[in-house]
């Protein structure tokens, strides 16, 4: 897949677009308020792999908060901003090394300019953007009533008022609760201009709703070559986000982090009980596990080395009990009783 951007832009190391790895990021859901509680989220994003991390400063009574973040996160903070001008400035002043802001919604110009000004001297990343419920009336009138087309002008608007103050350590986004207007607003978006990508669906849901529909709007964007980094938006644990982020990654094997498990959907051949093993596997998985690792779960000898021969460990129902199996060559014959022994054995030796 051809990456996005020909631009990159660069947040505390973390290079973004131009041919950088696609990015996982992700936003809190503590409030800033309670600073304990979002550094400890902000730990276990960066756990689960989370490379930029979305913070909201809806106060200047924050910023203290903001900066004390700052110095504990171990991945870079991104201040969400909104309207007040004097919130971005309160976030770069607190050594946050990038903002979203909308432009256009901030009415002090004088102030919109001193917040540019400051990011370029601190070198910092400005993320703007458009959702598709602060569409203006003409907006839409401009598009000709298209939704998507109107996301696209909302966002140029935003970006020409950084361009007119030759800023352009820019991110851009379009994001809607529809696939459909946020696939066409990116793409419109990623023909006009270089700037990096940040792509997802806003307001997706929960559950499995939620990770399918996020799924189905990155997944178009990103076989078109469209985004330079993602973020699932889901009502739920933001550690979630980023797990279903990095498998979105890897069933379209743009970036291999963790583990991938294969297992069949079963039917009446299974010899195995397959929900139960793969849980069981998962939970015998060590943290430190070698990205890319492939492990599969077969009920049976029909779907077992063979159709899962790419693996690095494997396990099939037979008649008598299982097989274990490295890239297709069976290791272990064995009885259901032994079958916990020899998978702590043999994924060991991964």
């Amino acid at each position: 897949r051809p990456m996005g951007s020909s631009k990159t832009v660069v947040i505390k190391g973390l290079s973004i677009g131009g041919g950088s790895p696609l990015r996982v990021e992700s936003m809190i859901k503590t409030p800033l308020s309670d600073i304990y509680g979002c550094a400890e989220e902000c730990t276990a994003l960066a756990a689960e792999g989370c490379e930029l991390i979305r913070v909201s400063l809806p106060d200047l009574s924050l910023a203290p908060n903001m900066k004390v973040l700052n110095e504990r996160s171990p991945v870079p903070l991104m201040a969400d901003i909104h309207f007040n001008h004097r919130l971005a400035l309160a976030a770069l002043g607190s050594g946050c090394a990038s903002i979203r802001i909308n432009p256009g919604n901030m009415s002090d110009k004088k102030g919109t300019e001193e917040v540019i000004r400051l990011a370029r001297d601190m070198k910092a990343v400005i993320r703007i953007g458009a959702n598709g419920g602060s569409l203006s009336r003409a907006q839409m009138q401009k598009s000709g009533g298209d939704r998507a087309a109107a996301l696209a002008c909302a966002v140029e608007e935003q970006l020409r008022i950084l361009l007119d103050n030759s800023f352009e350590d820019i991110i851009i986004s379009a994001k809607s609760s529809s696939v459909t207007e946020t696939v066409r607003a990116n793409s419109i978006l990623s023909q006009k201009f270089p700037f990096p990508l940040h792509i997802g669906i806003t307001e997706a849901g929960s559950g499995i709703p939620g990770a399918v529909k996020g799924a189905a709007g990155i997944s178009l964007m990103l076989a078109q070559g469209i985004g330079d980094t993602i973020r699932v938006s889901l009502t739920g644990p933001s550690t979630d986000e980023v797990r279903v982020g990095y498998s979105i990654l890897r069933a379209l094997e743009i970036r291999h982090k963790g583990c991938s498990i294969i297992s069949c959907p079963t039917c009446g051949r299974r010899r195995i009980d397959v929900v139960r093993l793969v849980e069981e596997v998962t939970s015998l998985l060590p943290k430190e596990i070698k990205d890319g690792t492939v492990i599969a779960v077969m009920g049976c000898e029909v779907n077992g080395p063979r159709e899962a021969a790419g693996a690095d460990l494997g396990i099939a129902g037979t008649p008598d009990g299982f097989v274990l199996f490295r890239k297709g060559v069976p290791v272990c014959n064995d009885t259901a009783e032994n079958l916990r022994k020899r998978l702590i054995e043999e994924i060991g030796r991964l």
